[in-house]
């Protein structure tokens, strides 16, 4: 009989012991994302409730710093650099922390974002940007915490949070003028080499107008006249062989194999012998 029972007892112990019961986040987390012109902004975060209770100025004191949400300190990631009130804050994750107050609260980026709410120490030399804003009181109560990008702009938009009849929002702009002037002037110098050899490429493997192929790479070849580049040369030949031109084509792979010798590179010297032989120019 003590053998059943000590048998029972141990059954119920393992089971207690690797039963795992899912049941909801009191404070659920929530990951949202935004694209402020050209730069990916991510924000992560857990979100208590109000549940009856008084949030500013009771559950969370006015004048002490709060992890602006629950459980992991809530992270903020921009793709690119940023400016928040003047000052340039470079890409990367940022924990969220703030300072509620009856007006204002102090809305911080703070450099370490790996702590379990407030960091165990604070160190004022990781605040990497601290913004005073004012407190707009909302006429309803918002009983989850809820952080938002408003307001926005191809340049800026605002990091708001909400929660109990209180919102806060933090401005934040992005380089989009300085990225979409160095595209265009990137563009407006006009394509590459690169470009127009992966056009002429295109052509040639999708079978369409060949003679585009032969003005492309004409080109790409041309823009590198000073450092030939035996690859392109080697497309060169392809597409006048594919075009009829037998002399163009074989000129072109002379070339590359001139040049793949070079840079020892077999596997050109092996494709354009091969050519060269086929074409009866060896």
């Amino acid at each position: 009989m003590k053998k059943i029972i000590l048998s029972l007892f141990v059954a119920a112990m393992s089971f207690s012991a690797n039963a795992q019961i899912k049941t909801p986040a009191p404070s659920p987390f929530q990951k949202i994302e935004q694209i402020v012109g050209l730069t990916d902004v991510t924000v992560e975060y857990s979100r208590p409730g109000v549940k009856g209770r008084k949030i500013f100025g009771g559950l969370e004191d006015y004048g002490k710093v709060w992890r602006t949400g629950a459980n992991q300190n809530t992270k903020v990631t921009f793709s690119t650099d940023v400016t928040v009130a003047g000052t340039k804050v470079k890409k990367g994750t940022y924990a969220l922390y703030t300072i509620p107050g009856e007006k204002t609260w102090d809305i911080m980026l703070y450099a370490d974002a790996t702590n379990w709410g407030n960091p165990a120490k604070w160190d004022e030399s990781k605040v990497v940007v601290k913004v005073n804003v004012p407190v707009i009181e909302i006429p309803m109560i918002i009983e989850t915490l809820t952080i938002s990008f408003d307001d926005l702009t191809n340049n800026s938009a605002v990091l708001g949070i909400m929660w109990e009849n209180t919102y806060v929002g933090l401005e934040f702009e992005t380089p989009t003028d300085a990225m979409v002037s160095a595209e265009i002037e990137k563009i407006m110098q006009g394509p590459s080499a690169d470009d127009y050899y992966a056009a002429a490429a295109y052509n040639l493997s999708a079978g369409k107008d060949i003679e585009k192929a032969k003005t492309w790479i004409d080109k790409a070849v041309e823009m590198t006249a000073d450092a030939p580049k035996f690859w392109f040369l080697r497309r060169q030949s392809l597409i006048y062989a594919k075009a009829g031109d037998k002399s163009g084509a074989i000129k072109a792979a002379k070339e590359s194999l001139k040049y793949a010798k070079k840079a020892n590179n077999g596997g050109y010297i092996k494709m354009n012998t091969a050519s060269l032989k086929e074409w009866g120019a060896m």
